[in-house]
């Protein structure tokens, strides 16, 4: 697995928050079964830089907490079988399946860990398994897709350690 991880703000965090990332998205491909090696690039930045992403990208005129900009369409979420159908989907020099982009705001892991009660490190996990789930084709524009990836959110982090 590749995590191209940019830092675009200082990230002012007391853990290992690169390792941290390399680990949330292993756990989710392991737990999802998915079945190659895996690119993923992780985006670190302000507030400011957020709003604008958001403004120029979905239109949205605010800041947001994280971005996922997947590279992959599934028939159905977590549905690997015909990846290959398309060599687009994976990278010609390593042969990683290239999952896509997220982009996290620093500000917005702070501001929430505070809002929810739990540790700065709990919300930076977090908001990366929910933008790596997006990668992988879940998505929570019904109900019940929200309770299928609110599910896995909190298998994942459990199986981690890492609670509220």
């Amino acid at each position: 697995m590749t995590l191209t991880l940019e830092e675009e703000v200082k990230v002012p965090f007391a853990f290992d928050y690169r390792l941290l990332a390399e680990e949330v998205v292993l756990a989710a491909l392991t737990s999802e079964n998915f079945p190659y090696e895996a690119e993923v690039n992780l985006l670190l930045v302000s507030l400011e830089e957020i709003w604008q992403i958001n403004k120029e990208q979905r239109q949205i005129d605010g800041p947001t907490d994280v971005l996922s900009f997947p590279l992959i369409s599934y028939s159905a979420p977590g549905d690997f079988v015909n990846l290959e159908e398309d060599e687009d989907n994976f990278n010609p020099d390593t042969g990683e399946a290239l999952l896509g982009d997220i982009v996290l705001c620093i500000d917005k892991v702070k501001e929430q860990a505070v809002q929810f009660g739990h540790s700065e490190k709990r919300e930076y996990a977090f908001l990366i398994l929910h933008s790596l789930l997006h990668l992988l084709g879940y998505d929570h524009m019904t109900q019940e897709d929200a309770q299928i990836m609110e599910a896995k959110q909190n298998k994942i982090l459990c199986q981690m350690g890492i609670l509220r």
